[in-house]
């Protein structure tokens, strides 16, 4: 068996404490189960992390925004071809989720009484990616109510359809209301460019 990486950087150690939190949530990641998950001692953890465990999250949490920013939101909001965005964003939140195996750490957290802790970033992480296919929908000739509409039902179809996934251990499941919500979306557009 193979020995666990130490992380050496602040920056190293967030992928692993996102794990850790996806797993266990905010309460049942103790600094034991954190610890073990990015190989430091706690003290190396505090030392990174002063704040302690809301700190830790606050930097899990960031990771999740930057990436949503950089690979989802930034590409649906500046999209010159609707369609070919919308069809990036289905197929990268499918990496990402990892066909509905990977817990969504944002809604996770959200459900959880600690949440309130992180009001402000789950509500901001949700609304973000509503209003990026809102307006690339609305790039795409579908109307705003329309597109504020059909953005709230796939966004909640996404992260319903990783609960499914995981509480019926099928990773199809995800793989099929996906897909749905992807057509969904691409036949708004196509009934616009019909008309």
């Amino acid at each position: 068996m193979s020995a666990k990486r130490v992380q050496t950087g602040r920056s190293g150690t967030v992928p692993a404490l996102a794990e850790a939190f996806r797993e266990h949530g905010f309460e049942g990641a103790s600094l034991s189960v954190l610890s073990k998950a990015t190989g430091l001692g706690k003290g190396s953890l505090y030392n990174f992390f002063p704040g302690g465990k809301e700190e830790m999250m606050e930097a899990a949490l960031a990771d999740v925004d930057a990436w949503f920013e950089k690979v989802i939101f930034s590409t649906l909001e500046h999209a010159n071809d609707p369609t070919t965005a919308i069809t990036s964003m289905i197929e990268d939140v499918t990496r990402y989720f990892r066909s509905g195996r990977r817990v969504c750490l944002v809604g996770c957290i959200g459900l959880n009484a600690s949440g309130a802790i992180f009001a402000d970033r789950i509500k901001n992480y949700f609304a973000r990616w509503i209003f990026s296919l809102a307006q690339c929908l609305e790039s795409g000739g579908v109307s705003k109510s329309q597109a504020s509409q059909l953005a709230e039902e796939v966004i909640s179809g996404i992260q319903g359809a990783i609960v499914l996934a995981r509480a019926l251990e099928d990773d199809a499941v995800f793989l099929r209301v996906v897909h749905r919500q992807h057509s969904k979306l691409v036949e708004a557009i196509n009934n616009h460019s019909a008309d």
